[in-house]
Order: structure tokens, then sequence, then C-alpha cells
């Protein structure tokens, strides 16, 4: 088996079956060897996915190899429909060297068949489980796994070469989150298939600019409420789509139209249905056995324990798969924060601290370490994005200076205190500045993601339209106001499916969007002005090169709470660069005759103004930019004098 240190991996194509790689001496194929079992134990093994499973080893014989971990059960056998779910004669074998690892290989399998390990425990209890490295799996509410080759002819090469660009931190990233149940849907209301969503949903994205998808979690899941957020497959993408090649086809397609795919990934915990993880072979194999440690109370599920090596070398590999066998372009780590601290969601007297008699997680601490520099390892030109809702300081910052190690987190900060700004009356705005400007003071303490995800558009918290005050035109220039506002502040950008035209309603997983809304002016003005500040974005080395150095922004004035305004520099990475100042006005009120001091003389274009006519604005404007003159401002020796329109954000680009 391929693994970690292998000395043949570099030479092998990603995926490829290692039965077709590795044998031992005798001729029999053996897709599991004495180092492989070593790294497994150690917690450092990160292509478990390459023996455990089913291998099809010789397709004209049907013979497929089944490998499964389970240390303390007295039998494992394959039950599936290709022995009418009956385990005689095809019981596993432990392997000797005490890895607690069970495998066999047996002929008439056919691709597609069905199937679950009957495991016995050394209490007697039977067991009927899911392969936890299965690749695919039966439509919920039914649980087999099946059997399932990754065979594809990927056509993304061209995104492959300049994938390392791409997602790199001083690349322009605007992402676009999606829950594929209810982004559209056919007219019947049925799941669309990942097949069928994939031209629409590239040509829509790459249409509207922006430069990344982010899928909430596919992996497989029982419940499909829980958005994909309860995991029991952590190597299958869900069947209520389509297949593993549909899910392929897919991300390939998205590639081919120059976007990344970043997938929702969920180490934090996993539900405890049983055909999953839970009690796995009868023991708490996965999870921790005392409730204080191994149970989630918010989520009722259960966590993983991270000390056990066995199962840090589990989650290893399935991040490293997506990363690899999909192409997959970056892991958004989900609910870090949860892992972190031992008391999360958790009352005094109700979690075992560490130890040294602390809250933090050390051993998942450790794993995130582990995790993030292998998968920088193994697929070089990806990223890993945590959720993180805490000030836990070096998320962002490699593990050799002390960090965590992830390339990007997500600023929950600034997303909570920014939409509580934006839902005050423009009267009391002046009371409160500091919720828009403090994020400044820590803005380059990590590598940020903006982020207004699916999460504040869910449970009663409205969408984001009707979280802002006033009527309805208020409404969405407030709402104009803040996307600028979002795509001019440094870090990377993220919005939740809806939010780009505007969406009336809070989102519901169980009906698409509603697209209707773009028959209205107004809706379609917000979609159109969220496509100009993606190419304005993408067009311009100010307002992403420098996302995460402190030289790259400046304010202009962050004082003026009076009038609600704000005004920063944004500066490209080259000081000879364009140079973008970003004005915003959080009132209703236009301000004419507003002075502004900036670094530069000459003139100053108004490439976008949220209040324009075409954006569904008041018309409001600077005819098309201004030029500075000699009075002093803000500390500066030049300024420019601006009209600043109601509730508006605006962009003025230096020309020489």
């Amino acid at each position: 088996m391929r693994s970690k240190r292998s000395a043949d991996a570099a030479a092998v194509p990603l995926c490829t079956p290692v039965s077709a790689v590795v044998k031992s001496l005798n001729g029999a194929v053996s897709t599991f060897g004495e180092l492989d079992a070593h790294w497994f134990r150690e917690g450092t093994h990160t292509r478990l996915f390459e023996g455990f499973g089913t291998h099809v080893i010789e397709r004209a014989a049907q013979r497929v190899e089944f490998r499964v971990w389970a240390p303390n059960a007295a039998s494992v056998a394959v039950i599936g429909d290709f022995n009418d779910w009956n385990s005689e004669g095809f019981e596993l074998r432990t392997r000797w060297d005490g890895s607690g690892v069970w495998e066999r290989a047996f002929d008439h399998v056919p691709v597609g068949a069905r199937y679950k390990y009957r495991i016995v425990s050394d209490g007697g209890e039977h067991f009927d489980k899911a392969d936890p490295f299965a690749t695919f799996a039966e439509v919920a509410p039914a649980t087999a796994s099946i059997v399932a080759p990754l065979d594809y002819a990927w056509g993304d090469a061209d995104w492959m070469q300049r994938q390392r660009a791409s997602n790199a931190l001083d690349a322009p990233m605007s992402i676009y989150e999606v829950h594929l149940g209810s982004w559209r849907r056919p007219w019947d209301g049925t799941m669309a298939r990942y097949r069928d969503i994939a031209e629409p949903l590239a040509r829509y994205v790459n249409e509207l600019g922006f430069t990344h998808v982010e899928l909430m979690p596919i992996t497989e899941h029982p419940f499909y409420g829980s958005w994909g957020y309860q995991t029991t497959g952590y190597f299958a993408p869900t069947s209520r789509y389509g297949s593993p090649q549909d899910f392929m086809f897919l991300v390939d397609t998205l590639h081919q139209h120059g976007l990344g795919v970043i997938l929702d990934w969920v180490p934090s915990h996993f539900p405890d249905d049983p055909h999953g993880l839970a009690r796995f072979d009868g023991t708490h194999l996965y999870e921790h056995a005392d409730p204080r440690q191994g149970f989630h109370p918010e989520w009722n599920s259960l966590i993983f324990n991270y000390g056990r090596n066995e199962v840090r070398s589990f989650l290893l590999s399935s991040a490293v798969f997506w990363l690899t066998c999909y192409h997959i372009d970056a892991l958004r780590v989900d609910a870090v924060a949860s892992m972190l601290y031992l008391d999360y969601a958790r009352r005094p007297g109700e979690w075992v601290p560490n130890p040294s008699g602390g809250r933090e997680n050390l051993e998942a601490v450790q794993f995130l370490r582990t995790l993030n520099t292998s998968t920088y390892r193994d697929a070089p030109g990806t990223q890993t994005i945590a959720e993180e809702s805490t000030a836990w300081p070096s998320v962002s910052r490699p593990v050799d200076a002390g960090g965590l190690g992830f390339g990007l987190k997500w600023n929950m900060g600034w997303m909570h205190d920014t939409l509580e700004y934006m839902r005050l009356d423009p009267l009391y705005r002046r009371h409160h500045q500091g919720r828009l400007t403090f994020s400044l003071v820590y803005a380059f303490s990590e590598n940020f993601v903006l982020p207004l995800s699916h999460d504040e558009v869910v449970y009663g918290k409205g969408s984001l339209l009707r979280k802002m005050p006033g009527d309805d035109w208020q409404k969405f220039a407030g709402l104009r106001a803040l996307f600028g506002y979002q795509w001019g502040h440094p870090g990377k950008k993220l919005i939740f499916m809806g939010s780009e035209f505007a969406q009336d309603a809070e989102w519901s997983h169980e009906a698409e969007l509603d697209w209707q809304c773009l028959g209205n002016p107004l809706h379609a003005g917000v979609q159109r002005w969220i496509a100009d500040l993606n190419r304005l974005l993408r067009a311009t080395p100010a307002l992403h090169e420098r996302d995460f150095d402190g030289d790259g922004f400046a304010w202009i004035d962050a004082s003026d709470a009076a009038a609600s305004v704000i005004a920063f520099e944004r500066r490209a990475a080259d000081d000879r660069g364009a140079v973008v100042a970003v004005a915003c006005n959080f009132t209703p009120v236009p301000r004419s005759g507003y002075q502004l001091g900036v670094s530069r003389a000459g003139r100053w274009r108004e490439a976008l103004n949220s209040d324009a006519d075409v954006y569904g604005g008041s018309g409001v404007g600077n005819l098309g930019g201004v030029a500075s003159e000699p009075v002093a401002m803000h500390g500066r020796a030049q300024s420019i004098v601006i009209t600043l329109p109601p509730l508006a954000t605006l962009f003025f680009v230096h020309e020489a």
C-alpha cells in the first residue's frame, strides 16, 4: 500500500488501486503492509483509503478485498446482497500484527454490491455496521455501503496546474457558499443531481465573478436536515445527488469554468446512528467512553477521541482523500472551537480538565497541527480554513511558529459586529461606530475570511435583506452598502447563496432559492452589484494582494461617528500600483462637499458606487471621478471633495 512515506508514492497517480502497485512475494495481493500498520497505529497515516474499505482486485472474477478496523471484536464478517445477507463463509480474518485490522478477499462480489460488516463483540452483541471507509452508500434512509471504485477521467488539468496560484493568500478569493439540495430543484421539487446542477451552477457563479464555490458538507449523512454536518460517511459523497463519479463531474465542471471548490468537512463530531461509527466494535472505538469527553451536548452527537492514534489516522486520511481523489481545493473545517475547548457548551463539573488542569483540549490541538502539516505536504496547492469563533491565538499561523497551521480563518467577530451595527436604525449608529471599526484592530492577526454564511439566515434570524432597517428602498440600499464594505475590507469574501440577489425570505433547505425575486429590479440590482464587486476585486491588486498585511490598509477617517461615515485606503504589494479609496455612508442622508484626505495627487476614478441607478439606487454620485487638490486633510497633503450618496459604499481608484 502506498502511504505517506512510500518510495513509489510519487510515481503512482492519485487513487490508483494499490492492488496494481504493491504485491507480496508469493503473488497475493497485499494492500496493507507492515509499515502501514505501524503508521496507522502511530496516528500519522494519511492514505488509509488505499487499503481500507473495499478494493476491486480482479474484475473478471469480481474479486473484492475488504478491510476494516475492529480491534475489540470477537468476529467480523461481510454480509450483502451478493450473499443474501448471510455471514456464513464470509468471515474476515484478523491480522497477525495486533493492529486490530480484519481483512479478506472474496469472489463474485460485483461492483455496485451493497454490503455491511456484521460484528460480534466480545460480549456477544451483534452489530451490522456500514463501512467507515465506504466510497458510496445507499440513499437514506437505507444505510448499506456500496462497492464503488473511483475510476474517472478528469478534464481539469489546466486548473490543477494553476491551483496553487488560484488558492494563494495573495490571490483574489470571493466564495459562493452553496447547499446543493436547495440551490435549484427540478420542476417537480425533487433533489437536483450532481451532473444536472454542475453546468448551471458553474455558469451562474462564473458569470457573477466569484472565484470559489464552497459546498456545505456533501459527506454522507443520514439526516438531510443536518445539512451534512452530522456525517457518517467520511469517504463518501452523499448518494442523494448521485454517484461518486457524478460528484467528480461536478468538481471537474467547476474547475473547467475556472472556479475553485471548497468542501465543508466535519472532524469535530459525528452522529450516534446505529449503523455508523458509534460503538463500532461494541466498544467506544472512535469516541470517548466518558460522556464528559465523548458526548456533545449542543449537537446531541459524539466527539472523536483525538488521543487515539488510529482515530487520528482515520481523520487525516479523510482530509487527504478529498483533496487528492476528488481534486478539492480547500477544506473548511467546521466547529474548530468545539474541538479546542474541553468545556465547550458545558457547565462546571461537566467536563474533564487536561493534565495541567486547563480547559484546552491538548489532543485536539495536536491533531489539528498534524492535520494541517499533513494536508499541505500531501496536497500542495490546497488550503485549510478554520471556522473558529474564539480568540484562540495563531489559528492561521504555521505550526513551527506555534500556530495551528490553518491557511485561513473565518472572522466570526467581524460578522457578528457588522450585522449588529447594520441592524441598528441609522439614527442610532453614531453611538456604535466602534462595532464597525473594531475589526481593524485585529484584522491582520490572522488570515481572515469575512463570512456572511448560512448560519445568519436561518432559524428565525431572517434574510440579510430583512436585517436592514427602514423601508424597502433603505433595506436594499443598506444591503448594497454592507456588501461594498465587506468587499473593501481586508480579508477574503464569502456570502451564502441567495444573498447575492437579496432573497427576501430566510433560507429553507426544503425548497430551492426564491429565484422569482430576480423579476424585481431591486433584487436584480443587488445581483449586478455583487457581480461588479467581484470584477473589481479580481482586477484590482490593491483589493486582494495584501489582505493579510497591515501595510496594505490605512484609515482615512474612522472617527466621523456623527455622520456614520468611514473611509480607508487599500494598497497593492507594489507601492507604485493603484491605490483604492473606499468610503461608506451608513445613513440615508446624502452628503455633498465631503472632504477626504488621499495619499496621492491626481484623478480618482469612481470605479463603483452602490447608489448607481443600475443597482437600484438613487443615482447620486461623482460624475465618474474627482481630481485631488493640494489641501491637507486627515494627515495627508492631498484631498478630494466628493458627494456621498445615502446608504452607499463608493470605490475610488487612483489614476496618475
